[in-house]
């Protein structure tokens, strides 16, 4: 993929993270406990405003984009080995703080081809940010302030860190259920956060305002676009083995360079029986 295709690529998307975004925000606050439903479990949520904002994106790509694959979290998944270029979509990333009234929600688009990741939409409409990279152009951050280049971490040591995690829905089936990892950097890092969203906890790595994020049980939806967002900005992405089967794997560690091995190091993977 070209530069001129990438900057297409990352214009439609933009634009489509903005107009969900905008969906999302029509219902926020204002959604009725009807218009929630359980879908794997009761931790598990979907909302009117998933599916209405994944449809937005959707016909948006559609449009300007007809030759591309999308693979969704909640209507479409495009037939997966069909060689073109695909966007994972995760239309509402922190569904729960969504749900709640919390504002760490989120528009997640990203693009791969050929195997790689090329372009990268991270859309936070409550927090009024909007991260974006391309695949060799560098990661920034959008706001009411401007536009800046992303830089992650340069620390060098754990106990200097803030560190992020997230937890699985059906943590009570899974063995280890990442409770196990959390307990093993608990006493050793200046702290760690769990915000409910891995596409905005990727997004802060990317922008260092945190120094690591480690997850389990994942889709690739959830980490598709942040994922770029931290490689573009120097950090380094693995799986929780250090090998780089982090989209389609279910689990993830991204970091800046200092800390990374630190991290990886630690970790219990996920239960190899797991299919999300």
């Amino acid at each position: 993929m070209d530069a001129g295709e990438s900057q297409f690529a990352l214009s439609v998307a933009l634009e489509a993270a903005k107009a969900a975004g905008r969906v999302l925000l029509g219902h926020y606050e204002t959604l009725e406990l009807k218009g929630v439903r359980s879908k794997t479990s009761r931790r598990d949520l979907v909302s009117l405003a998933d599916v209405e904002a994944e449809r937005t994106i959707v016909a948006y790509l559609r449009d300007h984009l007809p030759g591309h694959a999308i693979e969704a979290e909640e209507e479409v998944q495009d037939a997966t080995q069909d060689g073109r270029p695909r966007w994972f979509v995760d239309p509402l990333d922190g569904t729960i703080n969504f749900v709640q009234g919390l504002p760490q929600f989120c528009v997640s688009l990203g693009l791969f081809w050929d195997g790689k990741p090329q372009v990268a939409v991270v859309h936070a409409p409550r927090l009024g940010e909007t991260f974006f990279a391309t695949r060799g152009g560098g990661a920034f951050l959008e706001h009411s302030g401007g536009r800046r280049r992303l830089h992650t971490s340069t620390k060098q040591d754990l106990a200097d860190c803030i560190l992020a995690t997230g937890f699985p829905y059906r943590r009570e089936e899974l063995r280890p259920n990442n409770l196990e990892n959390f307990s093993a950097f608990f006493l050793d890092v200046r702290g760690v956060r769990r915000m409910g969203s891995a596409a905005l906890d990727l997004a802060y790595v990317a922008a260092g305002r945190l120094d690591g994020y480690w997850e389990l049980y994942l889709s690739p939806y959830d980490v598709a676009a942040g994922a770029l967002l931290v490689l573009e900005a120097g950090g380094v992405v693995t799986d929780s083995v250090g090998a780089d089967d982090w989209l389609r794997g279910g689990h993830i560690v991204a970091s800046g360079p200092g800390v990374h091995r630190a991290i990886q190091s630690r970790l219990l993977g996920p239960d190899p029986r797991w299919k999300g």
